[in-house]
C-alpha cells in the first residue's frame, strides 16, 4: 500500500488521532489529510502535471509533513531544500531541478532576496505566513482535488545531496522507494499506532522525514515535532509528551548526556533510542544504557541514495559490537566487494555495496553519475567495510572523504572549490578531524601564493558567504607545501594526522 493510500486509510479509521504535534497545534488524521488534499488540488487546478518539481523550503514544522504528503496526493515530486544552505548553494538546486513553485518560511526571504533572478522564475510561489499563502490554501482553500492513481516508478521525492565532484546532485526516489522505507522501518522499529516519535533532527534530510516520520505514520502514530535541537526543550517534550521513540546524531547524545535534566528524567513511557550519521562512541552508549537500561538503543547507516538506510545496529548488539553498523534492513541486501565486484570474505576490506526496494532510480539529469553509482543493480557507496563472523558490517573509511559534523554531510572537495577563489591562494586541502561534540569538523590546509599574506578570520568571512556554517574550516593552517604521493595526489592521510 503507498504512503498516500495508507493516509486516506488511517483518516478513515483513526480520524480524530493525532498525526502531528508542533508548538501547541495538535492535527488530527482527518484534518491533515483534508488539507494535504487542499493543496494538491490547488496545484492541480493550476495546470500542475504528474513529477513537476515543486520545492518546500521550510524548517521543522507540521506544514513541511503536510506539503510531503500534499505532493504525494497530486502526483507531483516533492524537493526538500537545505535551510542551512548559503544563497548559491539554494541558487544552484532550484536552477538545476529546474522546480515550478516553491513553498517557503517567511525566515527565508533573506536568502531569496539574495537570488532574486532566480526566485522571479517560479511559476509559482507561496509564503508560510500569518493567515496568507499556504496557511490561507491550507485553511480556506476549496477542496477541488482528483485523484491521482500512484504509479510505481513515479519520481515522489528528490533531495539534493552533496557530490565528490563539488555539485550537489538530486537523488530522485520513487513511489515504491518510499513503500519500501515506510515498510521496512516500520518492522525494524516494530512500529505501531501508540508511537509517539520526537522529531528535532531536520525533516529536510532524508533520516529525519523518510525513516522517522513517513514510516511512522504509515503505522498510523504521532509526531511530535521541534523546531531544531535544544537539549532543555528536547527533555522536557520527552517527558510531557509521552515520547516513545527518539532520534538524533550521537553529538545531540553527548549534549543531552551533560544537561542535568537528564539524570534524573523519568520516562516510563520511551522504547527506543536511535541514532545515525555517524558511529555512537562506546562511552555514549554505555552512559545511555546506564540510565535507561529498559530503553533499546538503534542505530541505523545508509546515505541518501539508499533512501536513507541499508543496515541496523539492534539493541542486543549495542554495546558487544561497539563500531558496527549492524546487519542489512528487512528485504536488503549488502555485500562487501574488490575492485571488480566480486563478494570479498569475512574480515577483508572492500567497497559496501547494497541492493533493495529502497535503493534511487537515480540522480536527476546526471545519467553518468547514475551508471557509475548503480551497476547491476547494486548502489556502490563509495564507503569501505569489512563484515565479521557473526554477519555484522563495519565502516572501516569513506571512501569519499566525506566528513560528518553533526549529522551533516560536508565534502571536502565542496569547501576547497570555494576557497581556491580567494585570489591570495595558490593551494587548499580540506580533511576532518575529530570534535568532543559535533563528531568531524572541517580542517583546511593553506598554501598561499608566493609573497602574499592572509588571515584566518579573512578565510573564515570569505567562506561565511558561499558556504553553509556547518561547512566552515573549524581550523586553518598554513603550510608551505602540501604533501602528495609519486602520482602527485595529496596525501590527506598525512594531513589527518597534522
Amino acid at each position: 500500500m503507498f504512503v498516500t493510500e495508507k493516509l486516506a486509510l488511517h483518516a478513515k479509521e483513526q480520524p480524530h488521532h493525532l498525526i502531528t504535534q508542533f508548538k501547541g497545534r495538535n492535527t488530527t488524521y482527518s484534518a491533515f489529510y483534508e488539507q494535504a488534499k487542499r493543496l494538491a488540488g490547488y496545484f492541480q487546478a493550476k495546470g500542475y502535471e504528474q513529477e513537476d518539481i515543486i520545492a518546500v523550503y521550510l524548517n521543522n514544522s507540521d506544514y513541511f509533513l503536510i506539503c510531503y504528503y500534499a505532493c504525494q496526493l497530486g502526483g507531483f515530486s516533492v524537493m526538500p531544500v537545505n535551510t542551512k544552505l548559503a544563497a548559491p548553494e539554494v541558487e544552484y538546486i532550484f536552477a538545476h531541478s529546474e522546480a515550478k513553485a516553491l513553498i517557503f518560511g517567511a525566515d527565508m526571504e533573506p536568502i531569496l532576496k539574495e537570488i532574486p533572478d532566480t526566485f522571479a522564475k517560479f511559476k509559482d510561489t507561496l509564503v508560510v505566513g500569518e493567515n496568507e499563502g499556504l496557511i490561507e490554501v491550507l485553511e480556506n482553500g476549496a477542496i477541488s482535488y482528483e485523484e491521482v492513481r500512484e504509479c510505481e516508478e513515479r519520481t515522489s521525492v528528490i533531495f539534493y545531496t552533496s557530490g565528490t565532484t563539488g555539485k550537489q546532485k538530486g537523488v530522485m526516489l520513487t513511489a515504491s522507494n518510499v513503500r519500501a522505507v515506510a515498510e521496512i522501518w516500520g518492522e525494524a522499529m516494530e512500529l505501531n499506532s501508540k508511537d509517539r516519535m520526537q522529531i528535532v533532527a531536520p525533516l529536510f534530510h532524508c533520516a529525519a522525514s523518510h525513516v522517522f516520520s513517513i514510516p511512522v505514520i504509515y503505522a498510523g502514530g504521532t509526531i511530535v515535532i521541534e523546531e531544531g535541537f535544544s537539549p532543555e526543550r528536547a527533555l522536557n517534550t520527552m517527558e510531557q509528551e509521552d515520547i516513545t521513540i527518539f532520534f538524533g546524531v550521537p553529538a545531540m547524545y553527548s549534549i543531552l548526556l551533560n544537561t542535568p535534566k537528564m539524570q534524573g528524567l523519568q520516562l516510563p513511557n520511551l522504547r527506543l533510542f536511535t541514532y545515525g550519521a555517524a558511529p555512537m562512541p562506546y562511552e555514549l552508549v554505555r552512559k545511555v544504557k546506564a540510565l535507561y537500561p529498559d530503553v533499546k538503543v538503534q542505530n541505523l547507516y545508509g546515505q541518501t541514495e539508499n533512501s536513507p538506510a541499508a543496515t541496523t545496529l539492534k539493541d542486543h548488539h549495542a554495546l558487544e559490537k561497539i563500531g558496527s553498523v549492524g546487519e542489512p534492513l528487512p528485504q536488503t541486501q549488502v555485500q562487501v566487494v574488490d575492485e571488480f565486484g566480486e563478494p570479498l570474505p569475512v574480515g577483508q576490506v572492500g567497497e559496501i555495496v547494497t541492493k533493495g526496494p529502497q535503493v534511487m532510480k537515480g540522480y536527476l539529469k546526471n545519467e553518468e553519475a547514475t551508471s557509475r553509482s548503480i551497476q547491476n543493480g547494486w548502489l556502490y557507496t563509495g564507503d569501505l567495510g569489512r563484515f565479521d563472523e557473526d554477519g555484522l558490517l563495519y565502516i572501516v573509511d569513506r571512501k569519499k572523504d566525506m566528513i560528518i559534523r553533526a549529522g551533516e554531510n560536508v565534502y571536502p572537495v565542496e569547501v576547497e572549490e570555494v576557497l581556491y577563489q580567494i585570489p591570495e591562494l595558490l593551494e587548499a586541502a580540506v580533511v576532518g578531524i575529530p570534535h568532543t561534540v559535533y563528531g568531524e569538523v572541517p580542517k583546511a590546509f593553506i598554501v598561499l601564493k608566493e609573497g602574499q599574506t592572509l588571515t584566518e578570520e579573512a578565510i573564515t568571512s570569505f567562506c561565511s558567504k558561499r558556504l553553509a556554517n556547518y561547512k566552515i574550516p573549524e581550523e586553518i593552517v598554513f603550510i608551505d607545501t602540501l604533501p602528495r604521493n609519486a602520482s602527485g595526489k595529496v596525501l590527506k592521510t598525512a594531513l589527518r594526522k597534522e
